[in-house]
């Protein structure tokens, strides 16, 4: 699932006003990092965020699904789609991406 570098430049773009957001190439897609945290991916021009208890109703509720990096296995991962309206309004983005990276700072200090 490759990622153009338009739409990673568009992802970082939005997410610029937050400050700090680095990308790392990875498989063909893209680690989204902030303070050496992994709080997000792209894959297939597509951006995924990490959700646990916390914030996943939230990516429920909106329609999105669960990262399937392989289409002929049920493997699914804790990173959730971000709805399109998210993505658009760079506000709300960070918002979101703010909660997906508290999730993976919880994670590290378990």
């Amino acid at each position: 699932m490759p990622v153009s570098n338009e739409f990673l430049i568009f992802v970082l773009d939005q997410l610029a006003e937050w400050g700090g957001v680095t990308a790392r190439k990875m498989f063909g897609g893209a680690g989204l990092y902030r303070d050496g945290r992994m709080f997000g991916l792209i894959a297939g021009d597509v951006v995924y965020l990490k959700v646990d208890d916390s914030n996943r109703e939230a990516f429920v509720r909106a329609g999105s699904s669960a990262f399937k990096p392989f289409a002929d296995k049920p493997v699914s991962l804790s990173y959730y789609e971000v709805p399109p309206d998210v993505l658009e309004v760079p506000e709300e983005l960070i918002d979101w991406a703010a909660r997906s990276l508290a999730v993976q700072s919880r994670k590290k200090k378990k």
